[in-house]
């Protein structure tokens, strides 16, 4: 064939500088590209012999090998798949965006399916001009008539077609990179890209340094295969050990005969896995290797909790597996992974037009081959089919959940406090996903039980109709769980922030029902009946109350009085569930300081009668004009102490100090006081210690 001359076939002038500079955001994408048509070019091969139309040799081994050079600066593709003639050259290369998968899908329609086909516009060669000034193809068809081409171009716009020298069918694609580019001649980051993009692969793939000096081996010569190569043959002498025998004498003893082995260049192994695990059927596939693989491609030492097999092929393809990982951070940290492939290619991670967006909390691969992608493969287009392959992932993790929770009851209660937060983020962000499993959505008791929210209802039913009472944190509430137990009333623990929007979903959606916190308000179950208190005693706690007050000082709340049922509890800080709920959004958005529920309004200071400090509190206060409470003279009241009968201090103020005390500790229950009133509360504890020691 003479020396042939031309420019490429394009449309527009302007198209060429887009696609080296615009069609991919990564520029390391090119090695995707390069590789999948390198996959293309084997699979059109195997299909072909398939059919009879190629006969392929005995044991011939389909591969793609990249190698490297770091002196030359240059990065090398070749596969052995079916090559390119001169025709196929000017048709697939010398014309932008004429795909050869397109086309030899629509010329063997009738006689071999889409399977893993990758190429889907025909611009994917070019993405080689975005870090190589230079870009030589050698290529061979596999029709034997069909002679050897090269093909070269420098920028891109301008190529040099004619005979080649290449023997075998393939194609080999050498890429002399920019300056800018040199990293891709560095077998690091080389192998870096293409276990990101290539690791799953369909045909195997290998890499190699041509600067690196090459590893060695030993074999015994009967393992020897076809492609080794023999370096030289190493004479292994004989292993003895000197023994004494039984009448003292020594002789040596054999231990291995001596042998010849073979040095050979060390075999390349391959850098992907060309059946991965989700092409596998469920069946086929134990515990041992879903963790296994799991640990391998997403580097997590903990095992995951469970698993689901994706396995579907109609009305589209798609395999995959989604892993329920342990989630220790609040929902809106935490996120998984989720690898999307097309026809074992990687293509994003995450894409939320696929995955629904609660479901990003879970790990996995997710391999659809019919997914419409966009010309650059980095991104799907907007299309209803997508919303279909979306709604199957969604319904068949719902189906996962209810299938564990009717059949595997006891080990779904072991995982529920790592998945709950994803159940209810599902169940927030999605109407389908909440009806497929609301009854798979369970709450843990005071007793650590797992109960449905039916379950929940009926366990105060008699005494609190549609109600659920509820703990946010069991170490700072624990007086009033303390009380709650005290006198059989349940309550279930809601210790995430994904909780509080999800219960109020369920008010939403249940007529009636109401969940409330444990500190919310002390209800008759909690409280004594008292008989109407007389008109003194009713003032004295009103004087109390206003003393109370008067000492807290501006941030004082409500104050009342209540006989407990637990005489040990002198105070408790209580806020309305309506109060402390604004409260919390508040906070959310940054509208309020942490200690701004205490002098919130709905906040109570509620006082119990049967205490000792309540009783003598209410015993050092006098009333005025029927209002106004005062400390009489027993504000000096000695202060016995058990050291000295002697020693009998005077404690000025003690009755203010006290209800401050009183408030502050109460407000410890809740949370952490501010920093003035910690320091104000840790001096007046070391004031009144230290008068009872004087």
């Amino acid at each position: 064939m003479e020396n042939k001359q031309g420019s490429l076939s394009i449309h527009s002038d302007n198209i060429f500088p887009i696609i080296k500079k615009w069609l991919y955001s990564d520029h390391d994408i090119f090695v995707r590209e390069l590789v999948s048509n390198g996959c293309d070019a084997v699979t059109k091969l195997k299909k072909l012999a398939l059919i009879g139309e190629y006969q392929a040799p005995e044991q011939e081994r389909y591969e793609i090998r990249v190698e490297v050079s770091p002196k030359e600066r240059r990065i090398r593709f070749t596969d052995n798949g079916v090559g390119m003639s001169a025709d196929e050259i000017e048709k697939y290369i010398n014309q932008i965006a004429f795909s050869g998968a397109r086309d030899f899908i629509e010329t063997y329609k009738d006689k071999a399916n889409e399977d893993q086909i990758i190429g889907h516009f025909g611009l994917g060669f070019y993405s080689a001009f975005m870090v190589a000034d230079r870009v030589v193809i050698e290529t061979k068809s596999y029709r034997e008539a069909e002679g050897a081409v090269h093909w070269e171009s420098e920028g891109g716009t301008e190529y040099s077609m004619q005979d080649g020298t290449r023997s075998e069918h393939g194609t080999e694609i050498t890429l002399y990179l920019s300056e800018e580019s040199r990293e891709f001649s560095e077998l690091p980051r080389v192998r870096e890209v293409l276990e990101k993009y290539c690791g799953f692969m369909p045909v195997a793939i290998y890499l190699t340094d041509a600067d690196a000096a090459p590893e060695t081996e030993l074999i015994d010569p009967d393992e020897k295969r076809e492609n080794d190569v023999v370096l030289e043959t190493v004479r292994e002498e004989a292993e003895v050990e000197e023994k004494t025998k039984e009448d003292g004498s020594k002789e040596l003893v054999e231990l291995s005969p001596a042998r010849e082995r073979l040095k050979i260049q060390k075999r390349p192994q391959p850098i992907n896995d060309t059946e991965p695990l989700w092409k596998k059927h469920p069946n086929e596939v134990s515990k041992d290797e879903y963790e296994a693989f799991y640990r391998k491609v997403f580097m997590d030492y903990r095992e995951p909790l469970f698993w689901i097999h994706l396995n579907m092929d109609y009305p589209f393809r798609l395999q995959g597996i989604l892993y329920f990982p342990h989630i220790e951070l609040e929902y809106e940290a935490a996120e998984g992974k989720i690898k999307l492939f097309n026809n074992q290619v990687f293509i994003a991670d995450n894409i939320k037009e696929v995955i629904p967006e609660f479901l990003l909390l879970l790990k996995g691969v997710i391999d659809c081959p019919d997914l419409p992608l966009n010309v650059s493969r980095s991104a799907l287009q907007n299309d209803g089919f997508v919303k279909k392959i979306s709604a199957y992932i969604t319904k068949k993790v719902a189906e996962k959940l209810t299938g564990m929770c009717k059949t595997d009851r006891e080990n779904y209660e072991k995982y529920w406090d790592d998945i709950a937060p994803f159940v209810q983020y599902g169940c927030l962000k999605d109407e389908k996903f909440e009806e497929k499993v609301k009854d798979a959505v369970l709450f843990k008791n005071l007793e650590k039980k797992y109960l449905t929210l039916e379950a929940c209802l009926k366990e105060n039913e008699e005494r609190f109709p549609n109600r659920i009472f509820y703990v946010t944190d069991e170490k700072q509430q624990r007086s009033y769980i303390d009380l709650f137990k005290s006198q059989n009333i349940d309550a279930v623990i809601l210790p995430h922030a994904i909780d509080m929007p999800f219960i109020q979903s369920l008010e939403a959606k249940n007529k009636d029902l109401k969940f409330l916190r444990i500190d919310a308000d002390l209800n008759e179950a909690l409280c004594e009946k008292e008989e109407a208190a007389d008109e003194s005693s009713e003032t004295r706690e009103k004087a109390l109350a206003s003393a109370v007050q008067k000492a807290i000082g501006e941030a004082a709340p409500q104050v009342k009085l209540e006989s407990f049922k637990n005489a040990e509890v002198a105070a408790m800080l209580t806020l309305s569930e309506e109060s402390r709920r604004m409260q919390d959004m508040m906070r959310q958005y940054g509208m309020a300081d942490s200690e701004g529920m205490f002098g919130a309004s709905g906040a109570t200071l509620v006082l119990n009668r049967k205490h000792p400090l309540v009783k003598y509190l209410q015993e050092q206060v006098v009333v005025r004009d029927g209002s106004e409470a005062e400390e009489t003279a027993r504000e000096h009241a000695e202060v016995e102490v058990h050291e000295s009968a002697e020693r009998k201090p005077k404690t000025k103020g003690l009755t203010k100090q006290l209800c401050e005390q009183l408030y502050d500790l109460a407000c410890i229950q809740q949370g952490t006081l501010s920093p003035e009133r910690m320091k104000a509360f840790i001096e007046r504890s070391n004031a009144l210690m230290e008068a009872l020691t004087k």
